[in-house]
């Protein structure tokens, strides 16, 4: 049986939360707050737009060293990109601080912008991760071929990311690992529908990451609650126990994975190898 971390033993990272989404408009610093009691050390706070990432510039404002925050255009948005804006409002994110381009990608699952309109959304922001020098928050839904002819791509250019809140195929994810990429686990792996218990266990410690994806997908025993990233020792305790480990070690694995992608200003001990 695992149990929930203890904040006096070892903190956790969420690598992906919508603390700046509409869902958190009336107590997002309460959210952080018990986040921090639960033991997190750092939230990535997701800009999917430009106005949602700079209500998360000014939420990491608010908790600096804690709160880090990232800018893109989610694919669900693809077909109001426009280059010129969207393009300078994200390399001003980062000019302010945003540690990562996104949450950018490919849903063809909902399709609400063309497929093309999304390929080319999606290589806009890659080039401007490579300009910039920072990792892509990468969101992919029923694209597995597009998804890895990008990641193909992406490694041979150099540019780094994650696979976040990934349900996708174990193949997928080893096209990811052979770029270079972590991959992401959310509350979904929770989910007695969830049952690929071998992709849990095939990503090696050194790529592996954990995130809320709140306000969403709420792990278990909080299913249909509002997500937070203080309910992330939940998945944390999930991975490890499906990979043979403790909470532990898979929080400060996925705490020092964070804060490597990142390049988060957090003095952490365990490398993960």
């Amino acid at each position: 049986m695992h149990s929930v971390l203890q904040p006096a033993v070892l903190g956790y990272a969420d690598s992906h939360v919508h603390l700046a989404d509409a869902a958190f408009g009336e107590d997002a610093d309460a959210v952080v707050e018990r986040a921090r009691a639960a033991g997190a050390r750092a939230l990535v706070c997701v800009g999917e737009s430009p106005a949602a990432a700079a209500r998360a510039r000014v939420l990491a404002a608010r908790y600096p060293g804690v709160v880090f925050h990232t800018c893109g255009v989610h694919p669900h948005d693809a077909a109001s990109w426009n280059a010129t804006r969207d393009g300078e409002s994200i390399r001003e994110a980062v000019s302010l601080g945003a540690v990562a381009i996104g949450e950018c990608g490919l849903d063809y699952h909902y399709d609400t912008a063309p497929r093309a309109q999304q390929r080319a959304v999606l290589d806009a922001q890659l080039a401007i991760a490579a300009e910039l020098d920072r990792p892509i928050v990468l969101h992919t839904r029923d694209a597995e071929d597009d998804t890895r002819a990008v990641l193909d791509a992406a490694g041979r250019a150099g540019i780094r990311g994650v696979l976040h809140c990934f349900t996708g195929s174990l193949a997928l994810a080893e096209v990811g690992l052979a770029a270079g990429w972590f991959v992401s686990f959310s509350g979904i792996v929770t989910f007695r529908s969830w049952t690929d218990r071998a992709l849990l266990q095939a990503i090696p410690d050194a790529r592996l990451l954990v995130e809320s994806d709140a306000p969403y997908l709420a792990p278990v025993p909080y299913r249909g609650k509002r997500n937070e990233s203080a309910f992330v020792p939940r998945t944390i305790a999930h991975l490890a126990a499906a990979r043979g480990s403790t909470d532990v070690a898979i929080a400060a694995c996925t705490l020092s994975n964070t804060v490597r992608l990142f390049a988060l200003p957090i003095t952490h001990a365990t490398t993960c190898t």
